[in-house]
């Protein structure tokens, strides 16, 4: 067995122990690797990536524009692996020129392994996203005096200005970015999703809408990019949910979920998962009352100089 191999492996009995949720870790493609040496003899390896986004990237909305992204591979040896492989991520970004502000070092890990946890603190990372999931049934359906219906290409105005809204409110409190661009971007993606009859809701009240739910039904399957975060398996994703300010704290996220909840499952999902911000305080309440947990930490530093 190679040494990728033998890391690969050690690595998944390590993640089963740390969540049952967590998928197997899986042998990163071929790369820049960079290794490190442990005190025990052994070593411990990674693939470091980097990844520009060009003005026109939807991609832009949640990232920086240049971004290095860790993936680890450290086996069985916690804490003090991911400590050496860091150390040499960070010497490796002191070589390199990282310092536009608009750049980030990222690293995804499980959330439930404090020992990483404590590493990526020290190095001057941030939790600025979770990858939380929920396998509950879906709630009984409350009763509310809301219209809640899927969005139509009609409703691309409103729902444009929902999804704007929920940037603007993120861009304070995590990774988001509102940038000159996301109106256009927003209408063309959105525009894409409606017309593709997605899985949109809208709820209104007096016939005006004042909230949204973004979802979409995601496969996780051997070789998909889902495969890697989430057990085998077809789910739901929610991608985006949206209160408007004057609407907000009456009830209206709760109800909306608790309807999309049960569409999803009645689309046959074994459940469903979301990204939020643990620095936004309304998300980070809202989201674990309505059964989230976190998964995945998304771990980052911008810029990408600043990793310590």
């Amino acid at each position: 067995m190679s040494t990728a191999r033998g890391l690969v492996a050690a690595q998944s009995a390590r993640f089963a122990s740390l969540d049952p949720l967590l998928p197997p870790a899986v042998e990163p493609p071929e790369g820049d690797v960079i290794t490190a040496a442990l005190p025990d003899g052994g070593r411990v390896a990674a693939l470091l990536s980097h990844q520009v986004y060009p003005p026109q990237s939807v991609t832009r909305l949640w990232s920086a524009a240049e971004v290095w992204e860790l993936v680890p591979l450290v086996g069985d040896a916690g804490g003090a692996g991911m400590e050496a492989l860091v150390r040499v991520w960070r010497q490796r970004m002191d070589a390199l020129d990282s310092g536009d502000p608009d750049s980030s070092c990222v690293v995804h890990w499980p959330s439930r392994d404090a020992e990483a946890t404590r590493v990526f603190l020290g190095h001057g990372m941030v939790p600025l996203s979770v990858l939380g999931v929920r396998i509950a049934p879906p709630p009984a359906r409350p009763r509310t005096t809301l219209t809640i219906r899927r969005a139509t290409p009609a409703d691309l105005e409103a729902v444009v200005e929902l999804s704007l809204e929920e940037l603007r409110y993120s861009s304070f409190v995590g990774s988001t970015v509102m940038r000159d661009e996301a109106p256009a971007l927003k209408r063309r993606t959105m525009g894409e999703r409606l017309a593709a009859a997605s899985p949109v809701w809208l709820a209104e009240r007096d016939g005006i809408p004042v909230a949204m739910a973004e979802c979409a039904i995601v496969p996780s399957e051997p070789g998909t990019a889902a495969s890697i975060r989430l057990p085998h398996g077809r789910w739901g994703y929610v991608n985006c949910v949206s209160v408007l300010p004057g609407a907000r704290g009456s009830g209206i996220g709760q109800q909306l979920m608790a309807y999309a909840h049960q569409e999803l499952h009645r689309m046959g999902v074994v459940g469903t998962y979301l990204y939020y911000n643990p620095p936004n305080p309304l998300s980070s309440v809202f989201w674990p009352r309505q059964g989230y947990r976190p998964l995945w930490t998304v771990w980052e530093v911008r810029p990408a100089s600043g990793l310590r």
